[in-house]
């Protein structure tokens, strides 16, 4: 069943972020089999407590485990040390059919 990793990301320097993580992280996210949907800044928080948090993407995996191996794997873990000080990110994966 398909997966689907949505990421909230409230950025501290943006055009850091884009130089480094932003630019490394699309390659790997493919070598995965992930494809993004949806890379953009300028969420609108209607509720919650995610103030902040207005870059989004959106990728969508072959399932909930594709998606984990993505995550965990030693190529994603050194790109994800890019984002270290520049962004908090709030990360979840969800199946749909």
């Amino acid at each position: 069943m398909p997966a689907y990793m949505v990421i909230a990301c409230k950025i501290h320097d943006r055009e850091k972020f884009i130089a480094g993580y932003g630019s490394a992280v699309p390659e790997v996210v493919k070598q995965y089999g992930g494809e993004y949907l949806i890379v953009a800044p300028g969420a609108e928080l209607l509720e919650g407590s995610l103030e902040g948090y207005s870059s989004i993407a959106i990728s969508k995996w072959e399932s909930k485990d594709a998606a984990r191996t993505f995550w965990h794997s030693k190529e994603y873990a050194e790109i994800k040390k890019l984002r270290d000080g520049l962004a908090d990110a709030e990360v979840i994966i969800v199946e749909a059919p």
